[in-house]
């Protein structure tokens, strides 16, 4: 199976999809992984970006992840643009379109609904997955406020915090695969 992770530094931290194809193989599935990924960039810029396209459309992908921008998120109508044009490029393949919802920053718990909500209605939108991520990390701080699932930046995971995104994305996933 191949799996294509598209985003930002919240998707290549701590080499998150190496985590996830770690994951795949301990439950005896084989999977390769790509990375198209560019520091503080959205959806907005790999729909711009002619790599985006040529992979999706001939990468021969079981999966496709999706991430946006999450420090600021900035305005949903430039998410949703970078989204149509991405999905319009993901339906003419066989690929199963996953969004990879982010977490808020640590002293920005609030806005993850917001964040929540952008995600849930684009995946309503699209009739794809969405990998609820922000929503597992606030429950898993609230349950265990011992572990720092924050690198130093607070914004960004650490290597726990990877590893969350990563295993919410196979649970997400694992029912398709």
């Amino acid at each position: 199976m191949r799996t294509l992770f598209i985003g930002n530094s919240h998707t290549y931290y701590n080499d998150m999809p190496k985590m996830f194809k770690d994951i795949c193989q301990e439950n005896g599935i084989d999977m390769q992984i790509t990375m198209l990924t560019k520091g503080g960039m959205g959806l907005d810029y790999h729909a711009e970006n002619e790599q985006t396209r040529f992979n999706i459309l001939f990468g021969d992908y079981d999966f496709i992840v999706l991430q946006h921008v999450a420090h600021p998120m900035g305005e949903f109508s430039v998410m949703e643009d970078g989204a149509d044009r991405i999905m319009e490029w993901i339906r003419q393949t066989n690929a199963k379109a996953c969004f990879y919802m982010t977490w808020a920053e640590e002293y920005n718990e609030e806005f993850q609904p917001e964040m929540s909500r952008r995600y849930r209605k684009l995946a309503e939108k699209y009739g794809c997955l969405v990998a609820p991520v922000g929503e597992k990390w606030w429950e898993y701080i609230h349950a265990n406020p011992d572990v720092d699932l924050y690198f130093t930046d607070r914004r960004h995971a650490s290597a726990k915090g990877s590893m969350l995104a990563a295993k919410t994305i196979f649970e997400t996933l694992k029912s398709e695969m």
